[in-house]
């Protein structure tokens, strides 16, 4: 199961504050939490960027490149929004 946090997507590009939910999916079914993020979304069609539109220029290309950094799973103990957080916004940036 892949559960996206933030709640909504961003406006700015930013990561939003992570929300409870994934607290509350721990507490009945404790698991590994596998910390994902993607990379390259941001001015893509499927952003709120200034820039995206479907279909996009020519001269733009017509698809943005896009990738999914994977991190090592992480205890359900350890799992709480703000550790998650850091976590993926680390995995969004190894590369900034």
């Amino acid at each position: 199961m892949c559960i996206f946090p933030k709640g909504k997507l961003t406006r700015t590009g930013d990561i939003n504050p992570f929300r409870h939910g994934i607290t509350e999916i721990l507490k009945r079914h404790p698991a590994p939490v596998v910390p994902m993020a993607l990379r390259g979304l941001w001015g893509s069609v499927f952003s709120r960027h200034e820039d995206a539109q479907w279909p996009r220029p020519v001269h733009r290309g017509a698809m943005t490149r896009l990738t999914l950094a994977v991190g090592e799973p992480i205890a359900p103990e350890d799992a709480t929004p703000q550790h998650l957080q850091e976590v993926v916004t680390a995995l969004r940036c190894a590369r900034c």
